[in-house]
């Protein structure tokens, strides 16, 4: 299997040609329900699922970023019932992260201002890489009693030095940006959420890879942070989109 190369066809007949326990780092966001147009493409999305475990390797992680359209008055959940078979077919919810949206699109109607999408993170068993982004504690000074055990019945505690640095939460937020690089393309994500997700599941030189290559911001920042990446996208013209973005690194 070639690394570092934009497969412009459907994912499923790339990943067909990929070992078991392949990939490192899957990040992507599909085509869902009606708020994507995708080319007037459609994707088989249980075989995907199934494909994605199958290449993913023992701790790899997958970055599934999706919303849900509201029809007739009310959510679809569709983004639920995908979550819920990612587990049934052997994943682990290892986390369910919210993408806000700091600029979001103005809304009418008689419901508050949708500005977030759901980042669910599954893994092959336990993560092997987790590298947390981190943030100046506000209050470093003195100790913090800490629990680590019993003993005869009574609660033992330590005193610990005060962290000078803690993880951030599951809640990212980024500023939505239309530019030149992207503009062609319907729906991109922030170039700092594709990052922030391969600094922290994967370490240099891993494989990640985006089944829906769309605009290309996957492969993008997986090139700057130094790993090996694949891309699959159907549409010819998406491809073009990616390869011209690529060359900007190089």
């Amino acid at each position: 299997m070639e690394l570092n190369k934009i497969y412009n066809e459907n994912c499923l007949d790339t990943m067909a040609r990929m070992e078991d326990n392949f990939v490192d780092l899957t990040v992507t966001s599909p085509p869902y329900d009606d708020l994507r147009t995708y080319n007037g493409y459609s994707f088989d999305f249980e075989s995907i699922a199934k494909e994605l475990f199958r290449i993913t390797k023992e701790g790899g992680v997958v970055v599934w970023v999706v919303g849900d359209a509201t029809k007739n008055g009310s959510e679809s959940l569709t983004s639920f019932r995908q979550a819920l078979y990612f587990k049934e077919i052997g994943f682990n919810v290892h986390d369910t992260m919210i993408y806000r949206k700091t600029n979001p699109n103005p809304v009418m109607g008689k419901r508050y201002k949708q500005c977030f999408e759901y980042m669910f993170i599954f893994s092959k068993g336990k993560p092997k890489v987790f590298n947390p982004i981190q943030v100046h504690c506000e209050n470093t000074k003195g100790f913090v009693k800490c629990f680590v055990g019993e003993k005869d019945g009574i609660k033992q505690y330590v005193n610990k030095k005060r962290n000078e640095y803690k993880n951030i939460d599951n809640i990212f937020e980024y500023k939505t940006v239309r530019n030149k690089e992207t503009k062609k393309h319907s729906a991109v994500f922030p170039e700092q959420l594709a990052n922030d997700h391969i600094i922290t599941w994967s370490n240099e030189n891993d494989i990640v890879y985006d089944c829906f290559g769309g605009s290309g911001t996957t492969p993008k920042m997986a090139k700057a942070n130094n790993r090996n990446w694949i891309v699959s996208e159907i549409s010819s013209e998406y491809c073009e989109i990616i390869k011209e973005r690529l060359n900007t690194l190089l």
